[in-house]
């Protein structure tokens, strides 16, 4: 698991500066946009591709995303 993860042509990471935001890059991390904002998951901790789905720790346990980290649901 980490801040970042590699997702097809896709970069995803947690924002350094703001852990409640998900951001993406199509070039290669030189540019960043915004994917998921909002407090209702925690802060992001750590994020992990298993390959049908993105995984993600957060302060508000574990949660799930089957689009490419646009929304996310709690997991058990």
């Amino acid at each position: 698991m980490g801040l970042m993860i590699s997702r097809g042509k896709e970069l995803i990471r947690i924002n350094p500066a703001n852990r409640q935001k998900l951001e993406y890059s199509t070039n290669e991390g030189r540019s960043w946009m915004l994917r998921h904002s909002g407090s209702s998951n925690g802060d992001f901790i750590e994020l992990n591709d298993n390959g049908k789905e993105i995984l993600a720790t957060t302060t508000k346990g574990i949660y799930y995303s089957t689009n490419d980290g646009r929304s996310w649901m709690r997991r058990g």
